[in-house]
């Protein structure tokens, strides 16, 4: 496998537009269409939330149906949840601008928005994007680019990545894009994510690998313990790279979800340390854990607190914020058994050892805690099970952003 330049329209078979269409923001796009020259087989996972987004429903229904998905269009600004019976017309009327404009049936067109939830989307401006952006559709790796720039809304960069990986003599391309940067927390994928590949592959193995890989990557990251009504990720597969179809597990298959693991990981590790109004992104490693869910929920249990975030702001060492966390999380573990440290480029310093806190230098502490990427690392020493979880420090401009969000 290949870490290679660009993102969604890396993959042969697949352009992008984008258009500034003024839904919300003024003087930037923010409206990008994703279109494949081939029908493509499709996988997703959607929010947890209860209160689903219209264009959740809508993408929902097209991924479960079977039927085949050609293209994507999103927009940035206003997020289309709570917004009753106007909220799936929208998504009817933007799905069949885009059958009219490229000749593509409205029924393999999905819609994802972001944005402020409870208001109407301006379908007028929705469709004249459509319009807009069909005439504009262009395969280059740059189109990817702008189309991850699109979509942002509070976030601060745009997100995206490709690799290249070999199946059966060929070679195939994957490419991925996303937004988010706040209201992420874990329960499914906490954002919106768009992923593209050439592959030929079955449409229910390719189900079941994203919504596995998503249980280490995606659902590993926190913001702000707010999990959003539009989380929507999508895979789409044109099987332009020419391999024989994936229609079992063994080793395409797992090259494959290799290559995912690598693409999803790398976007949600970008999305935490993007949170909004971070400084650095904030590691939490267990290992040597019970189970992997015990090491899953105590990472996700540190990196979530708000208290262990704050202290990550401040370089403060204060390791109990971090076993408190760990302690409410319901895993079961025995604080005799912990060893916690603090890592980062800057160096490593063990702090608690076996139930015994450890005589240690502040001002190496506050060293190790000032780099752009902090972890903290804690042996559980009860077994061979770990888990990675990844968060943001908690600053002030993060109220800022929030105080003053649909102002």
């Amino acid at each position: 496998m290949k870490e290679i330049k660009g993102g969604v329209t890396s993959p042969k078979g697949f352009k992008a537009a984008v258009c500034a269409a003024g839904i919300k923001y003024q003087g930037r796009t923010d409206m990008a269409m994703v279109v494949c020259d081939e029908p493509c087989d499709c996988a997703g996972t959607f929010t947890s939330n209860v209160v689903k987004a219209a264009c959740v429903v809508w993408d929902r229904d097209l991924v479960y149906s079977g039927r085949k998905m050609q293209a994507v269009v999103v927009n940035s600004g206003i997020a289309n949840a709570c917004t009753g019976k106007e909220g799936f017309d929208a998504c009817e009327k933007t799905a069949k601008a885009v059958e009219e404009a490229l000749g593509i049936s409205y029924d393999t067109v999905a819609v994802a928005s972001t944005g402020v939830i409870g208001m109407q989307l301006p379908v007028d401006k929705l469709t004249a994007g459509v319009k807009a952006m069909a005439k504009g559709l262009d395969g280059s790796l740059e189109a990817g680019t702008e189309a991850s720039k699109a979509i942002m809304t509070t976030d601060t960069v745009n997100k995206e990545t490709a690799v290249t990986f070999e199946v059966g003599g060929k070679t195939v391309t994957l490419g991925g894009m996303s937004k988010g940067s706040g209201m992420i927390h874990p329960n499914m994928c906490t954002m919106l994510g768009f992923l593209t590949t050439d592959l030929s592959i079955d449409k229910t193995l390719m189900q079941e690998a994203l919504s596995d890989v998503i249980k280490d990557t995606f659902n590993m990251i926190t913001v702000d313990g707010d999990t959003s009504t539009n989380d929507t990720l999508l895979l789409m597969a044109d099987g332009l790279a020419g391999n024989d179809k994936i229609t079992e597990k063994g080793k395409d298959y797992e090259a494959f979800k290799e290559a995912l693991m690598y693409v999803c990981r790398y976007l949600a590790r970008r999305m935490a340390s993007d949170g909004e109004g971070a400084t650095k992104l904030f590691e939490a490693k267990v290992v040597n854990a019970k189970t992997k869910e015990d090491a899953r929920t105590l990472s996700r249990a540190i990196v979530g607190s708000n208290l262990s975030k704050a202290a990550i702001y401040g370089c403060d060492a204060n390791f109990g914020r971090f076993l408190c966390a760990m302690g409410y999380s319901r895993a079961q573990f025995d604080q005799n058994d912990v060893e916690l440290y603090f890592e980062s480029t800057e160096g490593r310093l063990k702090v608690f050892d076996k139930g015994t806190p450890l005589d240690f230098d502040e001002d190496e502490a506050v060293k190790i805690m000032k780099a752009k990427e902090v972890t903290v690392f804690v042996d559980m020493h009860e077994g061979n099970e770990q888990a990675c979880a990844w968060g943001c420090d908690l600053t002030y401009d993060y109220v800022k952003i929030n105080a003053d969000y649909r102002s």
